[in-house]
């Protein structure tokens, strides 16, 4: 099979799953590490590796909030969202819906104003620097409980205070022992004041949490989505309603919810015509990056550049940008592929 990686390195792209700490790279975790010297965490880049070898999905949620709690201050904000955005338009990366857990930062003493401004700063400075426009998903952490919930929809919802860079609301965190329809008011009050609706759901729980999503909190796209090719009505359903899974292969080795990548579902997915997007997750935790996920998944796919290119448009598809925006990058990707095979 021809080497895919260097046209998929020039390909433009968008994002749809990605977690705003998540995405510190070894660098900027290092460098927080050594701001605040009380944390756990390693303050050596190289060290890092080891420190994100999860055991199993319990373990990574432990490792993520420690990294989590290195976010402590606005300053602290700010560098974090514009280094992401940077590490994004080194990959061609020319959108993307950034999933932040505003709740972690809040409690942890941050003022919620400071924090809008922080983030809203960086994404605009990150635009005119890099051309990389980003968007913002406010998730619930629903290892917190309904407090979070409610924290996390007044942030979403509050005139004044919610960033004009929110499009979407979501729900991440452990699933087992999180059932999704305690979020149903939450995701009302989000929905009813035009937010997005993007839970996670089905990566280490079964089919009927993706049914929940859908049901209970309006779900428009499913956050990993990845038992939905146990349940043949669910990926129908899927397929029928286009509502778009987003998937995140090497996410779900590294968290133990698949076994190995050979026995990935994403091919399934596609065979049942789902709309398949592919995402990184939570990239240098996972020793990934989009490039990285889109090379695997044409591996698994079997894909050629046209293939690898109609992926691309997938997420532009799933994606909550204006049409004109979607028109934009799908015709970039468009000439980037023609001119690639023209070669």
């Amino acid at each position: 099979m021809t080497d895919l990686h260097p046209f998929i390195a020039g390909l433009p792209k968008a994002e749809l799953h990605v977690h705003h700490v998540g995405s510190a790279s070894p660098r900027i975790v290092a460098e927080l590490a050594a701001r605040h010297p009380d944390s756990k965490v390693p303050t050596d880049p190289e060290a890092l590796a080891d420190y994100f070898t999860f055991t199993d999905f319990a373990h990574f949620i432990d490792v993520y909030l420690s990294v989590v709690d290195l976010v402590r201050t606005p300053e602290d904000v700010r560098l974090l969202t514009f280094e992401v955005a940077r590490d994004m338009a080194r990959q061609n990366i020319r959108y993307a819906e950034l999933t932040i857990t505003p709740y972690s930062s809040t409690r942890r003493g941050i003022d919620e104003r400071a924090f809008m401004a922080a983030i809203e700063d960086a994404r605009k400075a990150a635009e005119a620097e890099f051309g990389t426009v980003l968007r913002w998903c406010f998730d619930i952490p629903g290892e917190a409980g309904l407090v979070s919930a409610e924290e996390t929809a007044r942030l979403a919802t509050t005139d004044g205070l919610r960033p004009e860079g929110l499009v979407s609301f979501g729900l991440g965190g452990p699933e087992i022992g999180v059932p999704r329809p305690q979020f149903k008011p939450y995701f009302d009050l989000a929905r009813a004041a035009g937010l997005h609706s993007v839970p996670h759901a089905g990566e280490t729980t079964g089919p009927q949490t993706v049914w929940d999503a859908i049901n209970d909190l309006g779900a428009e796209r499913i956050g990993h989505g990845t038992s939905s090719v146990q349940d043949p009505e669910l990926l129908a359903h899927l397929a029928e309603h286009r509502i778009a899974l987003e998937v995140c292969p090497t996410s779900n080795i590294a968290t133990r919810a698949v076994a190995t990548l050979d026995e990935h579902p994403i091919r399934r997915m596609v065979e049942a015509g789902v709309l398949v997007t592919v995402n990184s997750d939570d990239p240098p935790m996972f020793g990934t990056d989009l490039n990285n996920e889109y090379a695997v998944a044409a591996r698994l796919l079997g894909l050629d550049e046209h293939g690898v290119a109609a992926l691309a448009k997938n997420a532009v598809e799933a994606s909550f940008l204006d049409a004109a925006g979607k028109a934009r990058i799908a015709a970039e990707i468009d000439t980037y592929t023609d001119s690639w095979l023209a070669r």
